[in-house]
């Protein structure tokens, strides 16, 4: 669903603070001349971006309705509609015409956001556009690279197109190449293992970095023996495993080892920022994980590296390179949760 499509800025990057919702980050988009703001999820798990989940497509001066159908089927929910190309502005400074835009005419699970700015690879839009022959082999931004900036405990965040963002990080950016195994290999895909303490929990296997994901999602086999080792009981209220003080006052630092270099999530990184427990329907006084199971030992992806993961470290999506980085920064050993 990506044309090509140019781009007006006036610096070799563009930066501009994101939204944290609770469940996921989210930024105003104008789209069309004079643009209608939307709010949208950024998703580095999908490539279509749309709009009209709650505030419908205004068709403006600059809007061109290429004839074309899209569908998407997300994880938690779906649209179907239109294919727009329109004018999509992301910051003052950072215009983006005639990017290719779906127009929901109906959508599930996208109650409180009008669509999805999608920043994924270009290879998830293949059969989402009734002519998949529009699909082109260009990204949606021309400058080919991505930093994410999460900050834990509902603190917003940055998004910076063309680059990084130096300023943010604390550590020089470590960058591992795409991983070659399908299907992770479509996404923004690594290979990694993790570990519990001294213990490997998750032996080297494909996955996918997602910032539209909440959790961190590992296979199931995995997720029992992290279970076991932190004493964890799922709640069945939130779907989260619930720990006591003790507990937490005992947890071990979990290790993810992705290209040779080890990234640590402390005890407080672990867990969900308790000032925002009542927003999930869980107690102000209890202890949740943000590690959760997959759903399966095996399938399309052994584990998501969600926003949990990525508030704790600066990533960079890399797409002139095929590869993702990652560096630390002032909220890597917070104990703002």
């Amino acid at each position: 669903m990506q044309h090509a499509s140019t781009m007006n800025k006036r610096a070799g990057s563009s930066s501009f603070s994101i939204t944290n919702a609770v469940v996921d980050y989210t930024t105003q988009v104008g789209v069309g001349s004079p643009a209608t703001q939307y709010t949208l999820i950024i998703d580095t798990g999908s490539s279509n971006t749309w709009v009209g989940a709650k505030t419908a497509y205004k068709v403006t001066s600059t809007s061109v309705d290429t004839g074309h159908t899209v569908a998407v089927q997300y994880g938690s929910g779906s649209f179907s509609g239109e294919e727009y190309l329109d004018t999509v502005t992301l910051s003052s400074d950072l215009v983006i015409t005639q990017q290719s835009i779906g127009s929901a005419t109906e959508s599930e699970g996208f109650d409180d956001v009008d669509g999805i700015l999608g920043v994924g690879p270009t290879d998830l839009t293949q059969g989402t556009v009734s002519d998949v022959g529009t699909v082109p082999t260009s990204g949606t931004i021309g400058t080919k690279v991505l930093g994410v900036y999460f900050v834990p405990g509902g603190s917003s965040g940055e998004l910076t197109f063309g680059g990084l963002d130096s300023s943010k990080t604390t550590s020089s950016v470590n960058y591992v190449s795409l991983t070659t195994t399908s299907p992770a290999s479509t996404y923004w895909g690594i290979d990694q293992s993790i570990a519990y303490g001294g213990s490997t929990i998750l032996s080297s296997t494909a996955g996918i970095v997602d910032t539209g994901t909440t959790l961190i999602l590992i296979a199931t086999d995995a997720f029992d023996k992290y279970q076991s080792a932190t004493g964890g009981t799922l709640d069945s209220t939130t779907g989260l495993l619930m720990i006591t003080s003790d507990q937490y006052a005992n947890l071990k630092t979990l290790n993810f080892n992705i290209g040779g270099t080890s990234y640590g999530l402390t005890a407080n990184g672990q867990i969900w920022p308790r000032s925002l427990n009542s927003d999930i329907g869980g107690s102000s006084n209890s202890i949740y994980l943000v590690v959760n199971d997959i759903g399966s030992n095996s399938g399309w992806s052994h584990f998501i590296n969600g926003y949990s993961f990525l508030q704790r470290f600066y990533s960079v999506f890399d797409t002139a390179n095929n590869r993702v980085g990652f560096a630390t920064t002032s909220s890597t050993s917070a104990d703002s949760n």
